[in-house]
Formats: C-alpha cells, structure tokens, sequence
C-alpha cells in the first residue's frame, strides 16, 4: 500500500509529514522552505510509493479561504501539473497551528522548544495528516454500514 504524504505549506516553511505504507500512523518528516517543496516532494517520491499528497487548506472562521490562500494557490497547481496522477487533497487546516503548540505543551517541551517554528509546522502537518486518516476512516465506517443495511 502507499504512503499518505500530508503538507502544511506555509509562505517561509512547509511541515511535512508521511503515514507508515499500512496508512495506519501519521510521522512528522521535516519541514523545508517553501521555495524547495516540489524538489523535495519530487525527490521523496523516487524513494517512496505516495498515493496521495493532502496538502492544508488555509481557511477563515466563516469557511472561506483565508488570506494565506494567494500564496499556497500556485504551489498547489505546481504540483498537480507535476504530478497528474497525483491524487492531491485539499484538507481544513484551521487550529492545526494552535493544536500544535498545545501538543508540544502536553509533552512537556521547554519553552525554547516550542518557539522552534519547524517543529510546530511539522507538527502541523502530522496533525494535518492524523485527521485526514481519521475522516477517512469514519466515511469507509459509514459506507460500510449502509452496504450492510442493503
């Protein structure tokens, strides 16, 4: 089975993060500069079977794209004419950022630790990538249980 690649794409910096081939568990990988994430993906893809890429989607309290959109828009594009059998998802990235800061909290980080802004947008990503799994995995529990009542 292939990997699930999952990126938080930012102006500066990318977080990224892959599942295990299973798609089981998502791991934080790195994060590069922006400018160098379609060398990067490109490059991982020679070495590893990826399925799909989710990459976050910037959004407002109101669900509309946010400001960061401008930005992520062209590198997304990039991407899926690179990669044209890519399977490339959009994924709701709201308070990835926020819920990174409270895991690093949580596992007990120091201070100057958490100020290290590639491990938060790693962070990010792997938050990007577990949530996708498990939306994945409620609409698969969903459909399977309407086949079953058939």
């Amino acid at each position: 089975m292939a990997r699930i690649m999952a990126i938080d794409l930012g102006r500066k910096r990318c977080g990224i993060a892959v599942t295990d081939p299973l798609q089981i568990i998502a791991n934080g990988l790195t994060t590069i500069p922006s400018q160098q994430l379609v060398d990067f993906v490109l490059n991982y893809l020679k070495q590893e079977e990826v399925g799909t890429i989710v990459i976050g989607e910037p959004k407002d309290m109101k669900n509309n794209p946010s400001d960061c959109s401008k930005y992520i828009d062209p590198i997304v594009n990039r991407l899926k004419k690179m990669l044209p059998n890519m399977n490339i998802v959009r994924y709701d990235e709201r308070f990835t950022s926020v819920m990174a800061h409270q895991t690093m909290i949580d596992a007990g980080l120091k201070k100057s630790k958490r100020r290290d802004k590639e491990l938060v947008d790693t962070i990010a990503a792997t938050i990007i990538l577990q949530s996708y799994l498990e939306s994945v995995r409620v609409r698969n529990d969903r459909c399977g249980m309407m086949n079953a009542n058939n």
